[in-house]
This record gives C-alpha cells, sequence and structure tokens, in this order.
C-alpha cells in the first residue's frame, strides 16, 4: 500500500521561502515519478511541479517557474519541492502524488497519478 506524507507548510510573509517534503512508502519509490500540485480556494487543483524517477527531468508549471525546484532524494524516499519568492498568490494546499506505473515520465496531468497524499497548507502573507 502506497503512502505519502506531506510536511513542511506553514505561514511566510512574501518573499520568503518554504521547503515541502513528502515521504513516501509501500514500494520502490526510485522507480515511479512524482508530482507535486496545488489547490487554492474556491480553484480546481491545478499542476505545479514533477520529477522523473531518476530525478534527471523536470517539469514546472509557469506560474511557478524560476522560483520553485522539484528535487528527490531516491536513498530517502523523500521528493521536495523548494519554494522561493513566494506570493500570496501561492495560498493553498499542496498535495504530493505519484504515478502509479514504474519509469513513466512526470506529468502535469492530475489524471496520470494514482496516489495522492493529503496536503499541506500554506499561506502567504502580502
Amino acid at each position: 500500500q502506497v503512502q505519502l506524507v506531506e510536511s513542511g507548510g506553514g505561514l511566510v510573509q512574501a518573499g520568503g521561502s518554504l521547503r515541502l517534503s513528502c515521504a513516501a512508502s509501500g514500494r520502490t519509490f526510485s522507480r515511479y515519478a512524482m508530482g507535486w500540485f496545488r489547490q487554492a480556494p474556491g480553484k480546481e487543483r491545478e499542476f505545479v511541479a514533477a520529477i522523473s524517477w531518476g530525478g534527471g527531468s523536470t517539469n514546472v508549471a509557469g506560474s511557478v517557474k524560476g522560483r520553485f525546484t522539484i528535487v528527490r532524494d531516491n536513498a530517502k524516499n523523500t521528493v521536495y519541492l523548494q519554494m522561493n519568492s513566494l506570493k500570496p498568490e501561492d495560498t493553498a494546499v499542496y498535495y504530493c502524488a505519484a504515478r502509479g506505473s514504474p519509469f513513466a515520465s512526470g506529468t502535469g496531468y492530475q489524471a496520470d497519478y494514482d496516489y495522492w497524499g493529503q496536503g499541506t497548507q500554506v499561506t502567504v502573507s502580502s
């Protein structure tokens, strides 16, 4: 049974930084692409970033490009989202997701991900 547990959310001022973590368990982490998505109040969940199973390929949404970075540590079964220069519009619940097929690419499509974490709240004050 795959489990994803996010942590690292919180309240930060605009311009600040946070690092989210997603710890995975239940299968061989290094074989599966991972992604981060977010959902702001009253809005649909949207893609933030994705990373390939080996970590060599990443994909970042245009709205966060240059500010957010996704990395993974396969030895620790953890994927991270480093968020810099945060803006109030980054306020959302952030979700970690994992693909169900081994060695598939990290995409921006929610339907490609079979496993989801419970989410962690990020609030950016102006």
